[in-house]
Parts: C-alpha cells; sequence; structure tokens
C-alpha cells in the first residue's frame, strides 16, 4: 500500500509554537508529498495568521472549531484529513529533518497500523526544559517504566509523537474524552481491535515542554490520576511498575523520619540514588546545573505522580467511584 501522509496538530492559544514547529517541516528532507491539518481548539489567541505566512511553503489545512480537548481535536483533524496514515504532534515539537524519511523507510519495510517514537530535548532548549526532559525520558526515572525502544511489543504511543492508520482511526473512532491518558487508552482500543502497535527508532522529535515548574507538577499529578481510571478500563494493562513513584515518595519519607529518629544513615540510599540521578543528567547535558536542575525535576515528578497515583488508587479501585464524577477535570464533555 502506497502511504499517504497527513500531520495533524491540534493548538491552544500557542500560535510561536505553531511558528517553530512549521520551520521545522520546512526543513524536512523527505521527497514525497504530505499534508499538514493544524486545528485550532476553540483559542482566542490563534495561530491563523501564522499558518497562512506559511501557505506557500508548506500543505496546509487550517480548521478553527470550539473547545472540546486536544483528543476530541485530533479526530476533529483525521476525519478531515486526506491521507491514509495520520501522525499526531503535539504543538510544542520540533521535526528533525530526517524525521518523515524514517518513519516511511520503517513503514514501507514492515507495515504497523500504529506506532510511537520518543522524544529528546534541543540544544537550543533553556536549562529547565533540558531537566524536565530528562526526567521524563531518563531509564532512571519513569522513563524507564513507561516503555522505550527495548519493549516494542505491546508499546504504547504517546500523541506527541504518534502514528495511525486511517482504518485503525475508524474502527476505533479515535482518541477518547479523557485527557490526559487518551494516548494509551488509544494503544490499548487499537489492539483490542485487532492492530498491532510498534515503536521507530529514530523516529524522535524534539519535545519543548514550555512549562513551569508548577505547571510540571500539576501536568504529571494528572498523569498520576489518570492511572488507575486507565488501568480499571484495560486490566491487562495493569503493571507493577505503576506503584514505583508511589513506592518512591513513601520510601524517602520513611527514610526521613528514620534519619532523625533512628540514625542518619537510613537517608543515604536516598542521596546515593540522586547522586546517579545528577552524575548521569550532569554527564548527559554536558552541565552541571542542569544536573541540579534534573534532581529538582525527579522530585516533581515522582511526588506530583506519586501522590496522585494513591489519591486515585483509593477512589477509583478502592472505593469504586465514577472517574467522571470524582475527577471531572480529567474529561471533556
Amino acid at each position: 500500500m502506497e502511504l499517504s501522509f497527513s500531520f495533524i496538530v491540534p493548538v491552544f492559544n500557542r500560535p510561536q509554537e505553531i511558528r517553530e514547529l512549521l520551520e521545522s517541516f520546512s526543513s524536512l528532507e523527505f521527497a514525497g508529498a504530505y499534508e499538514i491539518v493544524i486545528v485550532e481548539d476553540g483559542s482566542t489567541d490563534t495561530s491563523k495568521e501564522v499558518v497562512e505566512s506559511f501557505d506557500s511553503l508548506l500543505n496546509i489545512s487550517y480548521y478553527y472549531k470550539e473547545n472540546s480537548g486536544p483528543g476530541d481535536s485530533r479526530n476533529y483533524g483525521m476525519a478531515r484529513a486526506k491521507g491514509n496514515y495520520f501522525i499526531i504532534l503535539d504543538s510544542d515539537v520540533l521535526l528533525p529533518p530526517h524525521y518523515l524519511d524514517t518513519v516511511s523507510n520503517y513503514l514501507s519495510n514492515k507495515y504497523y497500523h500504529c506506532f510511537g517514537g520518543s522524544d529528546a530535548a534541543h540544544s537550543s532548549f533553556t536549562p529547565v526544559q533540558k531537566a524536565i526532559n530528562y526526567s521524563m525520558t531518563s531509564f532512571l526515572t519513569t522513563g524507564g517504566i513507561r516503555g522505550n525502544k527495548r519493549q516494542l511489543s505491546k508499546f504504547e504511543p504517546r500523541s506527541f509523537n504518534m502514528g495511525i492508520s486511517r482504518e485503525a482511526f475508524e474502527k476505533t473512532q479515535g482518541f477518547a474524552k479523557i485527557h490526559p491518558g487518551e494516548d494509551p487508552d488509544l494503544s490499548h482500543r487499537i489492539r483490542k481491535a485487532g492492530f498491532e502497535t510498534t515503536y521507530i527508532p529514530n523516529a524522535q522529535v524534539y519535545h519543548k515542554r514550555r512549562i513551569s515548574w508548577s505547571k510540571f507538577y500539576r501536568q504529571v499529578m494528572k498523569f498520576g490520576l489518570v492511572r488507575p481510571i486507565l488501568s480499571k478500563w484495560h486490566p491487562d494493562s495493569a503493571k507493577i511498575t505503576f506503584w514505583f513513584p508511589s513506592l518512591f515518595v513513601l520510601f524517602v519519607m520513611a527514610s526521613i523520619l528514620f534519619s532523625f529518629i533512628v540514625n542518619w544513615l537510613f537517608i543515604l540510599p536516598v542521596l546515593l540514588y540522586l547522586g546517579i540521578v545528577f552524575v548521569d543528567a550532569t554527564v548527559k547535558n554536558v552541565s552541571i546545573s542542569i544536573g541540579l536542575l534534573s534532581i529538582l525535576a525527579v522530585f516533581v515528578q515522582f511526588f506530583g505522580y506519586g501522590l496522585a497515583f494513591l489519591k486515585s488508587t483509593l477512589y477509583i479501585r478502592v472505593l469504586n467511584k465514577q472517574p467522571e464524577k470524582q475527577f471531572p477535570q480529567l474529561f471533556f464533555k
């Protein structure tokens, strides 16, 4: 089957991100044709003028709709796209020049109805962006928990860098109204519909993650809240590793307590782990300051996710509360 690619990009009040993303599109080395579908999700600061400035360079379609969340906006874009294979991107990513060549060659050799790729930090990113990227992708943190290229089977693509065939979209009806969590939910439904998912090595994007520490905390907190919901919807997806951030939080708190009331040596395992994170982040980013910031990022991520995971587990798994009623902030109407 000849592949015809349509990029689907929802955006909400981030025209500058769209400009930078489209600039990266203009540097793609791919020789074939493709289209870009921008879906404005009820923004007050729209990207229309930015998109129009690239009309002569790129094949772009622009749609404005009322706010209904990123999942529904992606569905909206896929329903209007012309291609037979959709690539979902977040507005805060940049594409390396080889990206579409890498994806096309991989799928031409062995076709999959759904794929995912990794994310990385571009050299131009700020120290905070690089530290957060490290915490989100490192094997020493949850990057090693949520899956990487070593776990190709049953890979759960993330919607900042995700491909889905038109056939799989039409059979599953796309993303649900939950957010975050709409991407692993769709991955599970795609597999239940009889399609395979895969990880494409080297099909990475540069993920800007333009968020402050407080926004990062709220983001990972929502990830923690949504995971027990997804495990209830898809029982076969539950893993003991989802508990690791919560266990880390409890371990840190217990270590601090016992170091005060018993012996200070109880804090050594925590300090050893943080030392390893510091050295690894420093070496990978060639920066001591990013190494230090990465320690803070790990604490924000693990405490934000871990405490929220425990809270959601109590309400959803133990008390059997309805997710939409207990955590309405996770659902779009």
